[in-house]
């Protein structure tokens, strides 16, 4: 299995054209034994579930607690009614948009084709932004709670984080796996996601003895409850977003199938079962947590920028909330950090390369300078981000417009001005045009 998913998760653009030479849509010629054999779940499948579970598996399932305890169970209720089925909606517009496209690329390269090469650039640098603010996120929070769970565990007598030198060993330690250990870690990622999804349950069954009715606040007037949703809205989207594994699964797809209906089912699919098991663990985790934690809790993991996991492993006695705790923060924070740092370090060498191209002739170029180059200005870039200290819950409120642009405004956009598409013109548009305008105005309010 790792080596399919290995295939799948290297697919280059140059790849995906090639073998997608051909595609036709061949439903129409199939039996109805041929349709069954083709969608046959297999290995490939499995695989981009667990890639897509792994994705979405990150600092908002650790800080969704965090702020639910803020602002009350209630209001969390609200943001999910709206949140999770406006999420849904466009992730799956975001799959049929690339999925039934002539074109078997990457979701930049599509719009660069159909709405021209600024469009390509502008989605381009959105990316790189979300990438950024991913690599503020994951450098924060592993440093913060690496250094709270040192202290809960006895191992020092005070909390590392304030030495802005225990930020830079951290970070330089982890480039330096990220750096060598792309095979390994993917490797083991399904060991990884299936550990995690473990721990979430674990926890939030055990938390079900540390209920207290008493956590749950009362309930706000509905102008207060409707702005704290409006606010928390993109934490909660966070929770359980994946949209970037979405473009290379259906890459994937299109390139293992002839058919592009045999590729769109299963690509849905294996959207429809990562998006239901995410739904039904992390509100179930998000629920348990906080009818555990009061709000005095979340308010100290606030102040000291750190998960709801980390207080839980300060506050709660028993080893084994510890341990679950310390286990879920690693695999969710730091596996998210590996692949959004390899991410950030493609996205700079080919700014890198794009702009050198422009001055000397590509062969005087050293790659190898580059590749170094990017892994310091990435140390740098981290350390800076730990030295800030910006509160991690501002800046997964900054998701919120990125979210709005890449997978609402822009895929509506396709469908109401591409004929190709017109089948996915219906009501359900509207709701999700209004789902990117909350997410892209939420920061500023």
């Amino acid at each position: 299995m790792e080596k399919e998913l290995e295939i799948d998760s290297q697919l280059s653009f140059e790849e995906g054209k090639t073998n997608c030479v051909n595609i036709k849509n061949l439903h129409s010629d199939m039996t109805e034994a041929e349709w069954k054999e083709a969608i046959r779940f297999d290995i490939t499948d499995w695989g981009w579930i667990i890639m897509s579970i792994g994705m979405a598996i990150g600092a908002g399932i650790v800080f969704l607690p965090v702020q639910v305890g803020l602002v009350g169970v209630w209001v969390y209720l609200l943001a999910a009614a709206i949140g999770y089925p406006a999420l849904y909606l466009f992730q799956r517009l975001f799959v049929n948009t690339l999925a039934v496209s002539p074109e078997c690329t990457d979701y930049p390269s599509v719009i660069s084709h159909y709405l021209g090469k600024n469009w390509g650039i502008f989605l381009g640098v959105i990316y790189f932004i979300m990438i950024v603010i991913s690599i503020f996120v994951y450098s924060i929070s592993i440093t913060n709670d690496s250094a709270s769970f040192l202290h809960s565990f006895n191992i020092t007598d005070s909390i590392l984080s304030s030495n802005p030198y225990y930020g830079l060993g951290v970070i330089c330690l982890l480039v330096a796996i990220a750096a060598q250990g792309e095979r390994i870690l993917f490797k083991i990622n399904t060991a990884l996601v299936l550990t995690k999804l473990c721990a979430i349950l674990v926890l939030g069954l055990i938390m079900v003895n540390h209920w207290d009715v008493s956590n749950v606040s009362s309930l706000p007037t509905i102008k207060e409850a409707l702005y704290q949703a409006f606010t928390m809205l993109p934490l909660t989207l966070t929770s359980i977003l994946f949209i970037q594994t979405l473009s290379p699964m259906v890459i994937s797809y299109r390139s293992h199938n002839k058919s592009i209906d045999v590729a769109w089912h299963k690509s849905l699919r294996a959207m429809n079962i990562s998006f239901a098991v995410l739904f039904i663990t992390i509100f179930f985790f998000a629920i348990s947590f906080n009818l555990a934690m009061n709000q005095g809790q979340a308010i100290m993991a606030a102040e000291q920028n750190i998960s709801a996991l980390a207080i839980a492993a300060q506050e709660m006695d028993g080893d084994t909330v510890r341990i679950l705790s310390l286990l879920l923060n690693i695999f969710s924070i730091m596996t998210a950090f590996f692949g959004v740092f390899l991410a950030f370090k493609e996205s700079c060498q080919g700014i890198a390369l794009n702009v050198l191209k422009r001055i000397y002739d590509e062969q005087r170029i050293n790659r190898k300078a580059i590749a170094m180059g990017t892994l310091v200005f990435g140390v740098l870039v981290a350390w800076g981000a730990i030295i800030l200290n910006i509160p991690v819950l501002r800046l997964l409120t900054w998701m919120g417009p990125i979210m709005g642009i890449i997978g609402c405004f822009i895929p509506t956009y396709l469908v109401y001005k591409l004929d190709f598409l017109a089948r996915f013109r219906s009501p359900t548009l509207l709701f999700i045009v209004a789902a990117g305008i909350l997410l892209t105005v939420s920061p500023f309010v």
